[in-house]
């Protein structure tokens, strides 16, 4: 009798296990999320008529609703946060894409990463001149490479092998980046002349030529998180300059135990202080909220250092965070049976 009591009892107790795994399902197809940003940085009010204010909302809600539908219709967080990336690549609004800043030597040098929150794995690339989506080779790095990070011709050979669309260098330029290249070089020279020192010159240089990236975290209705950061760089930056966005743990990371990030700022602070994978780790191993997390490392750590930007960041309930520590954000998000939210100041 009390071998068949047991038995009844690990029964029933089964029985319950895999009810709760099934709501556990059902609670995260209701979480699915997505969220988006454009670049943080001097991005002042004044500066925007009515019209290109609502030029910019616009793409950041075409991006957002481009991975949501995927989300939506039951895709993974990685094909969403790739398709959201793609819609800011292509346009000229932001510094990555089709949008990329100029090098010092007048060319465009493109950085990205991506990372799967589920299996830790990531690709990115950096200082490629002739793919159209940086993106998408940062994908085709994390699936069928045995490396996680590719760079310069490399990367490119590798793109043509994987049958990425490839384009001439030519293909980012933009008037309105190119005038900014002459004006930062303009602003170098006086500074170079009057301190006799590149290095010193370039701190020198206002914030707005140091940043600029685009990017997308996304919780799908498997509850795997996924991170994605593409950018042009910094405005004339030479010598092969990395900045954080293809840089795992700096500009992006992505963890099912915690969160997924993705970073825009001044690049050299998000590297030194593995921006991205501390939030993680401080939500990880302290069992503090995103909203914690995320703030201290934007608002207390890299303020302290003098490092300015900011994040966006979703964990694997579907919270979303994007805080910044700069005069502006561009960013979007969107959950589940709710409408987009769109801000930039």
């Amino acid at each position: 009798m009390a071998t068949l009591s047991r038995a009844k009892s690990f029964i029933i107790k089964s029985s319950i296990f895999a009810a709760a795994i099934t709501l556990s399902g059902l609670t995260h197809a209701e979480q699915f999320a997505i969220a988006i940003h454009g670049g943080a940085g001097t991005i002042e009010k004044s500066k925007f008529t009515p019209e290109k204010l609502q030029a910019y909302e616009a793409k950041l809600k075409q991006a957002v609703n481009a991975g949501y539908k995927i989300l939506n219709n039951n895709g993974s967080s990685t094909e969403a946060i790739i398709a959201a990336i793609q819609v800011l690549e292509a346009s000229e609004f932001f510094n990555a894409g089709k949008g990329a800043v100029y090098t010092y030597d007048g060319q465009h040098e493109l950085d990205a990463s991506i990372m799967d929150g589920k299996t830790l794995n990531a690709g990115a690339v950096s200082g490629v001149k002739t793919v159209k989506s940086p993106i998408a080779l940062a994908n085709e790095v994390k699936d069928n490479s045995v490396h996680v990070m590719l760079s310069g011709t490399g990367a490119e050979q590798f793109a043509k092998k994987q049958g990425l669309a490839l384009v001439d260098n030519t293909y980012f330029d933009s008037e309105h980046r190119y005038q900014q290249l002459l004006d930062a070089k303009e602003k170098l020279k006086q500074q170079e002349t009057e301190l006799k020192n590149f290095q010193a010159a370039h701190q020198s240089l206002d914030n707005k030529y140091k940043y600029g990236t685009v990017g997308a975290v996304a919780l799908d209705k498997q509850g795997n998180l996924a991170a994605g950061t593409s950018t042009g760089g910094m405005t004339a930056k030479r010598f092969g300059r990395v900045g954080d966005a293809p840089i795992i743990g700096a500009g992006t990371y992505a963890n099912n135990q915690s969160c997924a990030v993705s970073a825009t700022g001044h690049g050299e602070y998000f590297i030194r202080y593995h921006v991205a994978a501390d939030i993680c780790a401080r939500m990880q191993y302290q069992g503090i909220t995103l909203d914690k997390a995320a703030n201290v490392v934007i608002n207390d750590v890299l303020v302290e250092a003098g490092g300015s930007g900011g994040v966006i960041a979703i964990d694997a309930n579907g919270n979303i965070s994007m805080p910044f520590n700069s005069k502006g954000m561009y960013r979007a998000s969107q959950k589940a049976g709710e409408q987009a939210q769109v801000a930039i100041f």
